[in-house]
């Protein structure tokens, strides 16, 4: 088994899990973890940290120009790094109706709209 560094940080910026990479290479999570030391001086969760951000810059590099042909995409960058919104403006017009909490009021109120005295109940 020989853990190959090219392919290792491949898998960290495709955000394999710890546990994926060591299937990957035929090996256990501990024998991952000494390699990391070994090879680099570090502990696998700082060296996966550094390797996604590289992940991370590939992917958004990809969705821009995806996003050159994808009006979706184009979208959802313009929404997420833009904070571009779809907005509507609704126009009312004419009588706005009462909320339901007047309407439970005016029922709780034991008042009809003729009546001035409150109901008693016989």
């Amino acid at each position: 088994m020989k853990i190959e560094v090219e392919e290792f940080e491949k898998l960290c910026g495709l955000q394999c899990t710890e546990t994926e990479i060591a299937e990957f290479f035929g090996c256990g999570v501990s024998t991952l973890t000494r390699w990391c030391q070994r090879e680099y001086g570090k502990r696998f969760e700082d060296i996966f940290k550094e390797k996604r951000a590289q992940g991370k810059k590939s992917l958004r590099r990809m969705q821009w120009k995806l996003a050159e042909k994808s009006p979706a995409m184009a979208i959802f960058l313009g929404k997420n790094y833009l904070n571009q919104r779809d907005e509507q403006n609704i126009e009312i017009s004419g009588e706005i109706p009462k909320t339901l909490a007047e309407l439970m009021l005016e029922g709780y109120s034991g008042k009809d709209k003729d009546e001035k005295s409150p109901k008693v109940p016989s």
